[in-house]
């Protein structure tokens, strides 16, 4: 049986972002960016302040966020 915590950092969620563009930041990324549409990224529980910072660096927006089995099931 997990202990509450370790459940917490298993845990996964998908950012919807906008807005994100191909830049001097993003060309270091193994994915191309295009600033028309949604990108969709799976973040761990534990990374969330990290992925948000580095988001609002780039110059995106988070429109939703959302647990990954409640993405999954829409």
């Amino acid at each position: 049986m997990q202990s509450l915590s370790s459940a917490k950092e298993n845990r996964l969620f998908v950012y919807e972002v906008v807005g994100l563009s191909q830049n001097d930041k993003t060309d270091n990324l193994d994915y191309s960016i295009r600033k028309s549409g949604s990108v969709f990224l799976t973040v761990p529980y534990s990374g969330m302040n990290q992925e948000m910072r580095r988001i609002t660096r780039l110059g995106a927006r988070i429109v939703s966020i959302k647990p990954l089995n409640a993405a999954a099931a829409e």
